[in-house]
């Protein structure tokens, strides 16, 4: 049956390589840790502070949502905030959409500057 094929003969194989290893996983450590680093961890970082800050609200806190409206919290629940934005007008926002405690004292400084004008 020979005459047509070659019989192949198994010939003792070089010792087998192992493949990359160790110096294969390096650079998928390095990119992962470089987005969490830069990405992750500061994105987290930053929803900590702003749960930090939404349970910390309370009443006659000044702030600022996150469609540019500043005013006072007259009253809060879980899920809720209504918030004064000018004399008898009160408007409910959800608490998430608290973007940031504003200092004492800006919501009348506004209110003045809008009076005047």
């Amino acid at each position: 049956m020979s005459f047509f094929i070659s019989d192949a003969f198994a010939e003792a194989a070089p010792a087998a390589d192992q493949g990359p290893g160790l110096a294969g996983l390096i650079l998928p450590l390095a990119i992962l840790l470089f987005f969490y680093i830069l990405f992750i961890r500061p994105q987290s970082k930053r929803a900590k502070e702003q749960k930090k800050m939404l349970e910390a609200l309370t009443r006659n806190s000044e702030v600022v949502t996150t469609g540019g409206l500043l005013g006072k919290v007259v009253d809060l629940d879980e899920n809720f905030v209504q918030i004064e934005v000018a004399n008898n007008t009160v408007l409910q926002v959800q608490r998430h959409a608290i973007a940031n405690v504003m200092p004492k004292g800006t919501y009348k400084a506004q209110a003045k500057k809008s009076a005047k004008a």
